[in-house]
């Protein structure tokens, strides 16, 4: 059995679970899959593959280039970048691990802080001998908008009140009730981004949200606001996202994810006004890796022995 892990970008993969368990062959790739033709190379051979959430995205072209695919494991519980109505036509089982939410949130308020105290600036300052070169913002007192209050959202919830912020809350269901469970007030999503002093973003990845956040939101939002976004995918409009920043019509913007994954070198957002950027880093910890590589070998354990865990196809 020909196991392959892909997108194992800081070459870690096989340090997080005891791999050596299996009676396999087991192979990491720490390099991006850069098209149809690489993922067949890479994988056309592999009986069972590994995803790392939505970093390889497996649609029906590509899962008909795996011939001898039989076991998909993604970590985490959903994984929008597999075609599962194609792999359950092909007899590939598909299966999930659990997922920690303390580390996206966690970086939900590192990207906040350093955004609205513009703490890369101010360190990169001090390096070249500059000292106080900018005003930060204040979180107590302010509001925190949070765009989909599920488990990750209802963390960061927590920490706003602790910072002394009004928490309020919208998603497209959001009962009242559950917003006042989770500490905070449920909104309409126009009053959420024209009241807002933070915006944050805390969507599942899917048709419906894309396009969640685009230029009409971003006009309602109150100067000087900043928007952070640690969601499962990009919900919005890069481009107008670009313009409010340089029209200073934001403070500023945190974004963790982005449309394009690796960003590339020339891309806008990179020299973007008032940014802090991280390489989809939400779910990168080491519990977390723990949690999913450890889950993605008892699932290939548990599918050679013909009974298949946490199965999503």
């Amino acid at each position: 059995m020909r196991v392959v892990v892909p997108d194992d970008y800081q070459g870690v993969a096989l340090g997080h679970a005891a791999w050596q368990d299996l009676d396999a062959e087991v192979v990491a790739v720490d390099r991006p899959i850069r098209d149809d033709e690489d993922l067949g190379a890479l994988l056309a051979d592999a009986d069972v593959v590994v995803a790392k959430r939505e970093r390889t995205a497996f649609s029906t072209a590509r899962l008909r280039r795996l011939p001898a695919l039989q076991l998909l494991v993604t970590t985490g519980r959903a994984n929008a970048a597999i075609d599962l109505d194609e792999a359950r036509a092909r007899g590939i089982v598909v299966c999930g691990t659990d997922s920690p939410p303390a580390a996206t949130a966690e970086l939900t308020w590192g990207l906040i802080l350093a955004t609205l105290r513009s703490i890369p600036h101010e360190d990169a300052g001090m390096r070249r001998g500059q000292w106080q070169t900018t005003v930060g913002g204040d979180l107590a007192g302010r509001t925190l908008g949070i765009v989909g209050l599920g488990r990750l959202g209802s963390r960061v919830a927590a920490v706003g009140a602790a910072f002394g912020m009004e928490v309020i809350a919208w998603s497209q269901n959001l009962a009242p009730v559950r917003a006042a469970e989770a500490g905070a007030r449920a909104v309409s999503k126009e009053e959420l981004f024209a009241s807002s002093d933070v915006v944050t973003v805390h969507y599942k990845l899917s048709d419906r949200s894309r396009g969640m956040v685009r230029a009409r939101e971003l006009a309602m939002m109150r100067r000087p606001a900043i928007l952070v976004n640690t969601s499962r995918g990009p919900p919005g409009d890069t481009d107008a996202l670009i313009r409010a920043l340089r029209g200073g019509r934001l403070r500023g913007a945190g974004p963790d994810v982005f449309d394009v994954e690796h960003l590339p070198a020339d891309h806008p957002l990179l020299s973007a006004p008032g940014t802090v950027l991280t390489p989809h880093l939400g779910y990168v910890t080491d519990d977390t890796y723990a949690v999913f590589y450890a889950q993605a070998v008892e699932n290939i354990t548990a599918w050679t022995a013909g009974r298949p865990l946490r199965r999503l196809a």
